[in-house]
Order: structure tokens, then sequence, then C-alpha cells
């Protein structure tokens, strides 16, 4: 998968600020590549299989003496540390859970850096998409939250992911800016000029 061109980048940031024109609401939309670079997952595989691999060759007629088994599990250590880095490998080897929880904790972190809770009216909200864990999270501030229940994102969430899955980034940023915008501008509509956050989409490679 590969992030937006800046030709797509511009689009969204185009969405926004037809959205912001119409209501008090600050929209953010930041696109990740990947939430984690994961490299403690290897580390934790090649360990647990150089643990379990003397255990292996005590079931077999092979006869290997201590100082063997300690230079066996030594070499599987360092050879699947290897192996299970290479990424076609080390995307199928993080479970789903930790897939979704380091997603999270950085949607949640992207919510603070952009100052997403430092809006006037408390009227930020957050549109974040994480591609490689195909994650895609929508949080919205004080102000927002109360107008608006939470769980009316989620049939955006659900829209946007199944377009990721797809391939079809850009459209789903688009359809999602402008379903989050319908129901911004309905219960926060525009009192004024202002523009406290940038409209450009933020990418984090």
């Amino acid at each position: 998968m590969t992030l937006l061109t800046q030709s797509e980048a511009d689009q969204v940031a185009a969405a926004i600020a037809e959205v912001e024109s119409q209501t008090d609401a600050e929209l953010v939309t930041v696109l990740a590549k990947q939430a984690d670079n994961y490299h403690y997952i290897p580390t934790l595989w090649a360990a647990l299989i150089a643990l379990v691999s003397p255990g292996i060759f005590l079931l077999t007629p092979f006869w290997l003496d201590v100082s063997d088994l300690l230079l066996l599990q030594l070499v599987s250590f360092f050879v699947f540390a290897l192996l299970l880095r290479i990424p076609f490998v080390l995307r199928r080897i993080i479970p789903k859970s930790v897939k979704r929880w380091r997603a999270a904790n950085m949607a949640r972190r992207c919510f603070l850096e952009n100052n997403l809770h430092h809006t006037k009216g408390e009227s930020g909200l957050l549109i974040f998409v994480a591609e490689t864990e195909r994650y895609v999270e929508i949080l919205a501030d004080r102000g927002i939250n109360n107008h608006v229940d939470a769980q009316v994102w989620q049939s955006i969430v659900s829209d946007f992911t199944n377009k990721l899955h797809d391939k079809q980034t850009l459209s789903g940023f688009l359809g999602a800016i402008s379903q989050c915008g319908e129901i911004l501008i309905r219960h926060l509509p525009t009192t004024g000029e202002k523009n406290e956050l940038p409209n450009h989409l933020v990418v984090i490679e």
C-alpha cells in the first residue's frame, strides 16, 4: 500500500475547507503508514522458538549434549529474529489485537499532538487512519460529544475501513469528511469565520 499523492492530499484539504466553512467544528485528518514498527514481535517469537527448540530435538533420535543444545538455542534465536523481520512475514505474525491497540494509542496521541483538545468551544474532530493496520477511528472533543453520540461515527468508520481494504484511501477520506460534515453542520453550524487548525492532511511516514 502507498500513501496518498500530493494531488490526492490536496483534495482532502479542499474537502475539509468546504466543511469547515459551514460549521464551528475543526477537522483534522491523519494518515499514518503504520502505527508501530513492531520490532519487538519478531524478538518475542524468536525467543519462544529458541526456548522450545531443545525439547523438539529431544523427541528425535539425534543426541545432543548440553553445549550443543545451548548453541542450537542461540542459532535458532538469531535466525528466526532475522527471518521474522521480513515485512511480508512480520505483517502476518502480529496479532490483530496488538495492531488495534497500537493504532488506537497512536490515534489518541495524534489527537493531542494536533491540539484538537484546545480548540474554541472544544469542537475538534480527528479522522485517523493507520494504513498498514487498516485501522480507522474518529475522535471528537467534548464540544462535539455533547451534541453527537459517539456511536454515530461508527457507520462512517465501517464504510472507510471497507474502502481501506479495497485500497481506496482517497475515496474513504472524502466520504468520511462529507459524512462527518453533514453531522457537524447540523449540530454545530457556523457562527462566524474561524480556522484554528491546518486543513492539510497530516501524513506520518
